[in-house]
C-alpha cells in the first residue's frame, strides 16, 4: 500500500474499513434470528376460517355454514432445546395464560423476561386460551420462537410418587405453525385484512336517496362522509344496478340507526361486495359524500400475460382482478353471497394462484381450514367430490411447490380422511351417495346424481394415487403399497364397468348394477388430463364427447375450466382460444368487471342475474370464473413443472392463433419468462433445469444452444438457470 498515491491510499483504507464493518454487521445480523408468533399447526387456520365464514349475512340475517365447524385445541405445549454459548435473556409474549419450565423444572409465576443459562437447555411453555388460538412469541438474541419449535396438544407424561417426571413419552410432536406475525404487538387474534381508500366513480343524489357506482365490482367497507342527523340509514348493495335498486330482493343490505348531531365520517364495520350501493335516508339525515375502504390481501404481482389480442388481454386482466377479490384470508368462492371456503372452488384457485401470485401460505391455510379436525364424520363441505378434490389439491401443491414438510406434518389427517372415504364405498367398492352425502359434480339442469357416478370413481382413483405418493414421502411403505393397489384396482374396474366401445367414452353412471346409456363430459375430460386413457381412447373421447355438441354442454366456468384444459391437453389450443374469447369475451360484452359463477349465452337481460330461484342469487364475482389465468400460463405460455417444485420444468409455447404473446410464470424460487411469435421464442428461467418443446416448419437455430430434432417438425432444447435463450424458428406453414 506504501507505493500508492496518498489519495488512492486513503480510498483503499476507507473501503477496507467499510467492508470490515459491513462484515461485522452482517455476522451480527446472522446471529439475530427472526422471532414470530407460533401455534399448533392448523389450529389458527381453523379459528380464522370460523371468524371469516361466520360473517355471512343474507338480507341482514346471520347465515353460518351448514357443515360442521371445528375448533382449536385450548391447551398447547411449546418446546425447544437450545445449546447456548453464554447466558441469554428472553422476552415471552403469549395469547392466553401460560407457564414456563426450564429443563423440566417449573419457573415460578408468569415471567415476562427470563435469563436462560449457558449450555444445553430445554424450554417448555404451556399456553391456554379458549376464545382464541393459544399462541407464543419468544424473543431473545438466538432463542426465538419459529417453526422449528415443537408443539403438542396432549402431554403424555406424568409425575411419579417421588416427584420424578416420566422419562418416557407417547406424545406426538409437530413443528409449530406460523404465518407472518413477526412483531409481539401484532397479535394473530387481532388480524384483519388491510384497506385502502377508494372514491366512487359516480354519485347520484335524488332527495333522500343516494345511488353510488364504484365503476366495477369491489369489496370493502362503505364510508359515509359528513353524516348528520337522527334516524335510519338503509344501504342496499348490488353487483348490478338492478340488484341495488331492488330493496325487496337484493342479497345483502345494512340498516343503521343514527343519532349524530354533528357532521362526522362513519365507516361501516362489516365489509360487503358490491358495485352499486342504493342508500336510503330517513328525513333529517344528510350525507355529504360516499367513498369506501377497499379490503384486500397483499400478494405480490408475479404472473403476467400479454398478447397481440386486446380482448384476450382484457380477459386476463379481469380474471386477475377476480382472483384478487376472491383471495382473502382464504381462497373463497364468491364475494357477495357465500364468502365461504369450498374445496372444489379452492382447488381451482390454487391452480390459478400457481400462475399468478404463487402465494403458498394462502394455499396451505385454505387446505388446513377445509380439512378441519378429528374425528372425521362427514365429507368436506358435506360434498363427496369435494373431499376427493382435497387430495388432488395436495398432489398439485406438491408438484408446484416441492413442499415435503407439509405432507410430513399432515399425512395423518390425509389417512383419516381417505379411510372415511373408503369406508363409505358400497359393497361393490364404488363411491355412491349415502345419507348426508351431497354428490355435486356441477350446476347442470337434469344432471343425474343417482347410483355410482363414474366421475366420483375417477376422483377416488386419483386421490388414492395421491395417498401412495404421500406415503412414499413419509416412508410409509405399507401404506404406499396399499394405496397403490387400491388405485390400480379401481382404475381397472372403472374401465371394465363404465367404458363403452360403442360410444368411445365413459358412461355417466351405473344404477342398480347396470351401466346407463348417458354420456356426460365430466369423467371423460378428467380422464384426459389425468392421463387415464390410451391414445385411441383419447381420440375417441375428443371426437365423441369434447367436440360433440350432442353431449350436454357445460354452462359453468367451474367445469368449463376442466373441459378447456382437457382440450388443451389434446393440442386444441386454436379451438380453446375461440371458446375463451366467446365465453369470457361475451361476459365482458355484457359489462362484466369480474367473472361470474355461471354464464349461459341463451339467457338475456336480468336472466343473467338470477340463480337458485332468486332474482339476484348469481354471484357476479366467482373464483372459478378466473380460469383463463391457468390455461394461458400452462397451455399457451406452456410452462409446467416436470418434477416437484420446478426442479425440472417444461416450456412448450403454443400461440393458438395469436400473432405473439409474452408472460411471466412464477415458481417457488424465481420466475420463468416467455416470449413467442411465429418466428422467435425467447425463454429465461431463474431456477431449475428446463426443456423447451416447440414445433417448427423449418430447421430452428439458437446461438450457444443445442437443438434436438424429434422428427415431424418437433424439437427440444435444454434450458439452464439464469441464461436467456433466443430461438429462431417458423411456426407458420
Amino acid at each position: 500500500m506504501k507505493n500508492l498515491a496518498p489519495p488512492l491510499q486513503r480510498v483503499v483504507i476507507i473501503l477496507s474499513l467499510f467492508l470490515t464493518v459491513f462484515s461485522m454487521g452482517n455476522a451480527k445480523a446472522q446471529q439475530l434470528k427472526q422471532a414470530t408468533w407460533i401455534w399448533y399447526p392448523g389450529d389458527y387456520e381453523v379459528w380464522l376460517s370460523n371468524q371469516m365464514q361466520n360473517r355471512r349475512t343474507e338480507r341482514g340475517t346471520f347465515f353460518p355454514p351448514f357443515w360442521r365447524m371445528d375448533n382449536h385445541y385450548v391447551l398447547i405445549d411449546f418446546h425447544k432445546v437450545f445449546d447456548l454459548k453464554e447466558p441469554e435473556e428472553i422476552e415471552i409474549f403469549a395469547e392466553g395464560r401460560y407457564n414456563v419450565k426450564l429443563n423440566s423444572k417449573m419457573v415460578n409465576g408468569t415471567p415476562k423476561k427470563l435469563t436462560i443459562p449457558a449450555g444445553k437447555q430445554k424450554i417448555n411453555i404451556k399456553v391456554y386460551a379458549q376464545d382464541r388460538v393459544p399462541a407464543l412469541f419468544v424473543k431473545g438474541r438466538t432463542v426465538v420462537s419459529d417453526s422449528t419449535w415443537l408443539v403438542t396438544f396432549e402431554d403424555k407424561e406424568w409425575i411419579d410418587e417421588s416427584g420424578k417426571v416420566s422419562d418416557q413419552s407417547g406424545t406426538k410432536w409437530l413443528n409449530a405453525g406460523t404465518w407472518h406475525f413477526n412483531d409481539p404487538q401484532n397479535l394473530p387474534s387481532a388480524f384483519k385484512l388491510p384497506t385502502t381508500p377508494q372514491k366512487a366513480a359516480k354519485i347520484d343524489h335524488k332527495g333522500q336517496s343516494i345511488v353510488v357506482d364504484f365503476g366495477k365490482e369491489t369489496f370493502g367497507y362503505i364510508k359515509l362522509h359528513g353524516l348528520k342527523g337522527k334516524g335510519k340509514v338503509s344501504l342496499y348493495y348490488g353487483e348490478s344496478i338492478e340488484e341495488a335498486m331492488s330493496t325487496e330482493h337484493c342479497e345483502t343490505l345494512d340498516h343503521l340507526d343514527i343519532d349524530q348531531p354533528q357532521a362526522a365520517d362513519y365507516a361501516l364495520d362489516q365489509s360487503q361486495a358490491f358495485r352499486y350501493v342504493n342508500i336510503r335516508l330517513e328525513p333529517g339525515i344528510t350525507i355529504a359524500d360516499v367513498s369506501m375502504l377497499y379490503e384486500y390481501l397483499p400478494i405480490g404481482e408475479r404472473g403476467k400475460f400479454r398478447s397481440s389480442d386486446q380482448e384476450l388481454n382484457k380477459i386476463w386482466d379481469v380474471a386477475k382482478y377476480t382472483m384478487e377479490l376472491t383471495t382473502r384470508e382464504f381462497f373463497i368462492d364468491g364475494i357477495k353471497r357465500d364468502r365461504w371456503i369450498w374445496s372444489g372452488d379452492a382447488n381451482q384457485s390454487y391452480l390459478m394462484n400457481y400462475y399468478l401470485g404463487f402465494d403458498s401460505p394462502s394455499v396451505r391455510r385454505t387446505m388446513l381450514a377445509l380439512r378441519g379436525k378429528e374425528p372425521t364424520t362427514t365429507h368436506i363441505n358435506t360434498i363427496m367430490d369435494y373431499s376427493l378434490y382435497w387430495f388432488i389439491s395436495i398432489n398439485d401443491y406438491y408438484q408446484y411447490t416441492g413442499d415435503k414438510h407439509f405432507i410430513q406434518q399432515f399425512y395423518p389427517r390425509m389417512q383419516t380422511l381417505i379411510d372415511f372415504c373408503l369406508e363409505r364405498r358400497n359393497k361393490d367398492g364404488f363411491m355412491e351417495g349415502q345419507a348426508g352425502d351431497w354428490v355435486f359434480i356441477d350446476w347442470a339442469d337434469g344432471l343425474s346424481k343417482q347410483g355410482e357416478v363414474s366421475f366420483e370413481q375417477l376422483l377416488l382413483a386419483r386421490s388414492l394415487e395421491t395417498m401412495a405418493l404421500c406415503a412414499n414421502i413419509v416412508n410409509d411403505k405399507e401404506g404406499a403399497s396399499r394405496y397403490t393397489k387400491l388405485a390400480s384396482d379401481l382404475r381397472a374396474k372403472l374401465f371394465d364397468v363404465y367404458w363403452s366401445e360403442q360410444k368411445q367414452a365413459l358412461v355417466h353412471s351405473r344404477v342398480n348394477g347396470k351401466p346407463t346409456e348417458n354420456v356426460t363430459r365430466y369423467a371423460n375430460m378428467f380422464g384426459i388430463f389425468f392421463d387415464y386413457f390410451n391414445e385411441s381412447q383419447k381420440q375417441g373421447v375428443k371426437r365423441n364427447v369434447l367436440l360433440n355438441d350432442k353431449v350436454q354442454k357445460i354452462t359453468t366456468p367451474y367445469m368449463r375450466f376442466y373441459e378447456l384444459e382437457a382440450l388443451c391437453a389434446m393440442g386444441e389450443q386454436d379451438y380453446v382460444m375461440k371458446e375463451m374469447k366467446n365465453y369470457w369475451g361475451d361476459m365482458l360484452k355484457l359489462g362484466a368487471t369480474s367473472f361470474w359463477e355461471k354464464y349461459d349465452p341463451t339467457e338475456s337481460g336480468v336472466e343473467h342475474l338470477a340463480m337458485y330461484g332468486r332474482p339476484f342469487g348469481k354471484s357476479l364475482c366467482h373464483a372459478w370464473g378466473a380460469s383463463p389465468i391457468y390455461l394461458l400460463g400452462k397451455y399457451y405460455l406452456g410452462v409446467k413443472p416436470l418434477s416437484p417444485g420446478y426442479a425440472t420444468y417444461e416450456v412448450a409455447p403454443v400461440l393458438g392463433g395469436l400473432e405473439w404473446m409474452e408472460g411471466t410464470v412464477p415458481t417457488p424460487n424465481g420466475n420463468i419468462t416467455v416470449y413467442c411469435n411465429t418466428k422467435q421464442i425467447r425463454v429465461k428461467a431463474e431456477e431449475g433445469t428446463g426443456i423447451l418443446r416447440f414445433t417448427s416448419n423449418t430447421k430452428p437455430k439458437s446461438k450457444g444452444a443445442k437443438i434436438k430434432s424429434l422428427g415431424n417438425g418437433q424439437y427440444t432444447m435444454a434450458l439452464e438457470k439464469g441464461k436467456e435463450y433466443i430461438v429462431a424458428y417458423n411456426a407458420k406453414s
